[in-house]
């Protein structure tokens, strides 16, 4: 299938003067991605609809199950996603304090580790070390027949295939070690290509496509971002970018605190190079064209007009990034303790960080043309990338 960006419909919604797209990217982070599902209630209950919505890893099945649907079901399916996945239970009531619930989170976190997680992995019936090679046991932990159920049941592939929304998962060959995105502007995005873009090794298994095999997009680059800068489509962009490990953090204390750490620095999504990269290529282009508009039009060849008139459109970007605050209970295996307490305080936590950003008017608006890209982050208000 050959499908032009041109072919994708935009969303019905608000949007800022002078933009032209509003897009949703979406990190991964296993558990912590309830918090994307915040961040889309918030943006849904003030009528504002991605028209291109882009994950890694869990961030890939929210937004599958974003742009599978349409917009009155979507808040009702990513409920019952998230409600699916957590639903199991340990005790009724856990007593007040960071102690104990340290403690509830450590036994949830064991529990998806030994038992799985209902709707998504399960155990392998032979421990892949036990495996002979080349046996359908031998590279994982966990098989996940379960999330391929799960998406089948909440998720209109159908849907997105008629491109109502642009969409988009990044993967990774495992044969060539090259990241892909698999985008429905020129793929026919299946549920094999939203598991393979949360297929973590050595956790769950690899997923063939065509004659391929992929991993987790997350062992490469774990945040989309860097698809949608790559474009060079001159369309001016508001970007909701929804992290869940944050680059900033405290020096650790205990070897806990340096395994969460650890992770956090792995996968946080390093918006400040990728946003560094773009406004040093912006720069070159503004230089570049004030520098072919200064010559006569005789002396420059049809490329070269072609390219001045095409650098005198440069789209303007703004980037709203909105980041998971780590609880001060929550340690390394945040991102696979998938308690329903932890759950619905995620989500909480991505609503509410989402409604004090849409509050920030000034932040919504484009910015003056040649601005090239702006990043503005409610948890560090000063704004700036």
């Amino acid at each position: 299938m050959n499908v032009h960006t041109a072919d994708l419909r935009p969303a019905v919604g608000w949007r800022p003067e002078r933009c032209d797209r509003i897009a949703l990217v979406l990190q991964g982070g296993g558990a912590l991605g309830a918090y994307q599902a915040g961040v889309y209630q918030a943006l849904h209950e003030a009528g504002i609809e991605p028209d291109w919505v882009s994950g890694v890893s869990i961030g890939a099945v929210n937004a599958a199950i974003i742009a599978g649907n349409p917009r009155e079901r979507r808040l009702e399916r990513l409920r019952s996603f998230w409600d699916r996945i957590t639903d199991r239970r340990f005790w009724p009531y856990t007593p007040d304090g960071d102690v104990f619930r340290r403690m509830r989170n450590s036994v949830s976190a064991l529990a998806s580790l030994t038992l799985g997680q209902p709707g998504f992995f399960r155990p392998r019936t032979v421990n892949p070390w036990f495996a002979p090679a080349g046996a359908k046991d031998s590279t994982s932990y966990y098989e996940t027949g379960a999330l391929e159920e799960t998406l089948r049941d909440l998720v209109d592939f159908d849907l997105i295939r008629e491109r109502r929304m642009r969409v988009s998962v990044g993967a990774v060959n495992v044969l060539t070690g090259n990241f892909v995105y698999f985008d429905n502007a020129h793929d026919e995005i299946r549920p094999a290509h939203v598991m393979a873009s949360g297929a973590l090794p050595p956790a769950l298994p690899m997923v063939k496509i065509g004659t391929d095999y992929f991993w987790d997009g997350g062992i490469v680059s774990n945040t989309p971002l860097q698809h949608l800068l790559d474009q060079d489509d001159r369309i001016n962009s508001l970007v909701f970018q929804v992290d869940l490990f944050s680059a900033r953090g405290a020096i650790p204390r205990t070897i806990q605190d340096v395994m969460s750490r650890h992770k956090d620095i792995m996968y946080s999504s390093r918006t400040r190079y990728n946003t560094d990269v773009y406004r040093r290529m912006h720069a070159w282009k503004v230089r570049t064209h004030a520098a072919l508009a200064q010559v006569p039009d005789e002396r420059l060849t049809a490329a070269d007009r072609a390219l001045r008139d095409d650098l005198a459109h440069l789209p303007e970007i703004v980037i709203l990034q909105l980041i998971y605050q780590q609880k001060s209970y929550e340690g390394h295996a945040k991102d696979y303790e998938f308690s329903g307490t932890s759950m619905r305080e995620h989500w909480s936590s991505g609503y509410e960080d989402t409604r004090g950003t849409l509050k920030r008017r000034e932040w919504l608006a484009m910015p003056e043309a040649g601005a090239g890209i702006v990043v503005h982050d409610v948890h560090h208000a000063s704004g700036g990338a």
